[in-house]
């Protein structure tokens, strides 16, 4: 079974950084199953939005709103996937998402596919 830990969310200032962890068991990331693997968040009253993804034939996608401050790597040791956020801003306030073949739900807290963890929020104040 597939399952999905997130971990380093928190409060930082605008302009800060923090990294995101995705630890996964059941699954390997960046592995011969060719799953896909991406980070989601959502903010309060706001849809489920992809964020950054993995695919499993090794090409990167980064959403163009956060392109050039966020980047996603796979750590094959850890079976981790990592989301770098740069340059933080109040508008990345939300709760972040991992997920494997999530697709694109419009609510992360009841998607319809893959599998999630549970989120990790992360807060940025101004």
């Amino acid at each position: 079974e597939v399952q999905l830990v997130e971990s380093g969310g928190g409060s930082v200032q605008a302009g800060g950084s923090l990294r995101l962890s995705c630890t996964a068991s059941g699954f390997t990331i960046d592995g011969p199953d060719d799953l896909d693997i991406a980070w989601y968040r959502q903010a309060p009253g706001n849809e489920c939005v992809m964020v950054a993804r993995l695919r499993g034939d090794g090409t990167i996608y980064v959403n163009p709103s956060v392109r050039g401050r966020f980047t996603i790597s796979p750590d094959n040791v850890k079976n981790a996937l990592y989301l770098q956020m740069n340059s933080l801003r109040p508008e990345d306030t939300a709760v972040y998402y991992c997920a494997v073949e999530g697709g694109w739900p419009d609510d992360c807290t009841t998607p319809t596919s893959g599998y999630w963890g549970h989120g990790t929020q992360v807060t940025v104040s101004s």
